[in-house]
């Protein structure tokens, strides 16, 4: 059972997800429904999720997948027919929805990373908000950047390296290599001689050589977030 102001909303969420992929924020919803404050969307919200009706995305701000939909939503008039309890009659939906393109994602933030001397990878439990679309496919965690050898790839100190989980790499590509299970830094990596190279960018610092035992691929380079101040 639905109330009036349940089917109304789920109408409209229904709508805005099929019309542009993006679930409306909560002020949209209350004004839409002529609600005064957002507490009531957020009632309204819960008692949808209670009855199977949607689901908030995890680990995403302001996204909502619509589970089970009315048959008749794309009539305005159904929401508002009573002002009593409503039986909403449901489907399945007939196709998954477009993943809302204004997705923010949490992943977890690992400390500082040396993008000059190696330093230790620390693992914590602080996460970073970052926009969907900056990600790929598969799993990420973000490293804060500290130092200047990658500068001349863009990399600056205070950069948060968005970072996703393999454990192999091609030649030139950017890498979190763990050297000797104890320090990670990110690099260039290419093989030379037998041997691993990584490679800064930033003619001020060496290249530094590894035995292949020496040296773990844990994720190659996806993206950047920078701060300005």
């Amino acid at each position: 059972m639905l109330t009036a102001k349940q089917h109304e909303l789920l109408l409209f969420i229904q709508r805005r997800l099929e019309e542009s992929g993006i679930s409306p924020s909560f002020e949209e919803m209350k004004e839409a429904l002529d609600l005064k404050s957002k507490s009531g969307v957020h009632r309204l919200i819960s008692a949808l999720e209670e009855r199977g009706f949607i689901r908030r995305l995890p680990n995403r701000a302001r996204a909502l997948e619509v589970l089970k939909q009315t048959e008749d939503s794309n009539s305005k008039q159904a929401a508002a027919a009573n002002a009593n309890d409503t039986v909403a009659r449901v489907t399945t939906p007939p196709a998954a929805q477009p993943s809302p393109a204004n997705d923010v994602i949490e992943i977890p933030l690992h400390g500082r990373i040396a993008a000059g001397t190696p330093i230790e990878a620390l693992e914590g439990q602080a996460t970073l908000p970052v926009p969907a679309a900056l990600l790929g496919a598969g799993d990420h965690y973000a490293l804060e950047v500290s130092g200047d050898s990658m500068v001349d790839a863009g990399i600056l100190d205070g950069d948060f390296a968005l970072v996703r989980r393999t454990d192999s790499a091609r030649d030139g590509e950017i890498v979190v290599a763990l050297v000797r299970n104890e320090e990670a830094t990110l690099k260039y990596l290419r093989r030379e001689n037998g041997k691993i190279r990584l490679d800064p960018a930033n003619s001020a610092y060496d290249p530094q050589f590894y035995d292949p035992s020496e040296v773990i691929v844990q994720g190659k380079l996806a993206g950047l977030l920078r701060q300005y101040h």
